[in-house]
């Protein structure tokens, strides 16, 4: 057998049929990037990135961990070294990287967004920073610029329930802009109780819901009064990071008084906390229900693990890990409390620690229903599973338990207006699996069929599933 040529047409597509399917169905699909981090201001200005090293290396901690594994002094990762001497630092970084899904997405973003075919090594970085600046420079490569190139329909932020979502509303004038940026509503600091600045959160919170906030009561009414306003600028997603899965039983006379403590700056327990989170996860579950939203999970990150670098550096930036605590059982109990109530919203479930794919497969599965495909969703491989071996994974967990011709698919989880070349990646090996198991006689070689479920893993389903405004999918 000869050698195959490095990331051809056939990158990652494993016999011909997976290459019919991805051609034919997949490659061209929209996208629907219902999850992710981008800077609603930057995407309303059309930002303009002066050097490769802006678009590619600022902010991206994934590249970061890599830089510093491969003995990059930190000053030319988040220092104050200049553009050029960064972006050597990376090129110095990229061949070492073999084996890491960062070295097909390196290549991947040179491919589709610069006309850049070269391997990125010492070598050739000159010459790649150089016609990739060139590019840059033309004024057609800003924010909305790469978006409306890797034709993405639907951008859903990640915002704070006290966000003035101003550039959310300006996007909407944006006529010659036809992606729809919408809001996600992400209330982690109002649920965080026990964390520096909750009693300041708590204060924004008064101010831009215009609700007085001396009560528990009151707390709730700010945030329905927040996720109204959301719903109205088109909001149909919340999303929790939890990192640790916490339930327990009480009642809204004792959550009311733990609240309280809080506000007064007295010690909240470990057992208060649970009380306080899980009535409060279920309010918010029966008020995402009524907007009709979809809930987001993502579980298990072990966060700011480097004290140190923490101080030095802040959040974000690289020192978080997989945590390995339990899930099943609070989570469980959390849904079923909501499921009782008749108000389990539609629910995405992420985990950082893969351990956990069949776990939350065997659990989406016990709340299904009420005439809602998929209601409940093994979300995709995320953060450090979003490489080959954590897609398949969590696609075969997805399959072998549950229905994965259902599956929403993709999201980017990104800070990055590159990288929407992971849809490419993550379709591509959606082909491939499902072309293995027709090759194999493991599912019949039926095209209808096989366009239904690759079309709607790639977008119809997220499409279907997401009560996005009816304007969004039709500008």
């Amino acid at each position: 057998m000869g050698l195959k040529k490095f990331m051809d047409d056939n990158f990652l597509l494993t016999n011909e049929i997976a290459a019919h399917l991805y051609n034919t169905y997949a490659k061209d699909m929209p996208i629907i990037d219902y999850h992710c981090h981008l800077n609603p201001q930057e995407i309303y200005e059309n930002k303009q990135f002066k050097t490769l090293t802006n678009v590619w290396l600022d902010g991206d901690h994934y590249k970061w961990r890599l830089m510093r594994a491969n003995g990059i002094e930190e000053e030319k990762i988040t220092g104050s070294a200049s553009d050029y001497e960064k972006f050597l630092a990376w090129a110095k970084t990229v061949p070492m990287t073999i084996g890491n899904p960062l070295y097909h997405w390196t290549h991947l973003e040179l491919k589709r967004f610069f006309d850049i075919d070269e391997i990125l090594n010492e070598h050739t970085a000159p010459f790649i920073w150089e016609k990739a600046n060139e590019k840059l420079r033309s004024g057609k490569f800003g924010a909305r610029d790469l978006i409306t190139r890797s034709n993405v329909k639907v951008i859903c932020t990640t915002d704070d329930p006290t966000d003035s979502l101003e550039y959310h509303m300006k996007l909407r004038d944006v006529q010659e802009f036809e992606t729809q940026v919408l809001p996600s509503f992400r209330p982690d600091k109002g649920l965080e109780i026990n964390q520096e600045g909750f009693k300041n959160w708590i204060a924004k919170l008064q101010d831009c819901s215009h609700h007085s906030i001396h009560t528990y009561e009151d707390l709730l009414k700010a945030l329905e009064s927040r996720a109204r306003f959301f719903h109205s600028m088109g909001g149909r997603l919340s999303d929790h990071a939890l990192n640790k899965m916490v339930y327990t039983k009480t009642s809204k006379e004792e959550v009311s008084e733990i609240f309280l403590k809080a506000l007064k700056g007295e010690g909240v327990s470990t057992e208060e906390e649970s009380k306080y989170k899980s009535y409060t996860l279920i309010f918010l579950g029966k008020l995402y229900s009524e907007l009709g939203w979809a809930m987001q999970f993502h579980l298990h990150a072990l966060r700011n693990n480097n004290t140190k670098m923490f101080h030095q550096l802040g959040p974000d930036t690289g020192y978080d890990s997989m945590y390995d605590g339990q899930v099943a059982e609070p989570l469980v109990q959390l849904l079923d409390q909501m499921d009782v109530q008749n108000s389990l919203p539609k629910t995405i479930l992420y985990s950082l620690n893969p351990k956990d794919n069949y776990v939350l497969a065997s659990i989406i599965g016990s709340f299904q229903g009420d005439g809602i495909p998929g209601k409940l969703q093994l979300g995709t491989a995320w953060w450090f599973n979003d490489q080959r071996e954590g897609m398949l994974e969590q696609m075969k967990a997805l399959s072998n338990i549950g229905l994965f011709s259902r599956f929403i698919g993709m999201l980017t989880d990104s800070r990055s207006f590159l990288s929407y070349t992971r849809h490419e990646y993550f379709r591509r090996l959606v082909c491939s699996l499902i072309g293995t198991w027709v090759e194999e006689g493991e599912m019949p070689n039926d095209q209808q069929l096989l366009e239904q479920i690759v079309k709607g893993i790639c977008y119809e389903n997220a499409k279907d599933y997401f009560s996005f405004p009816a304007y969004t999918l039709q500008k």
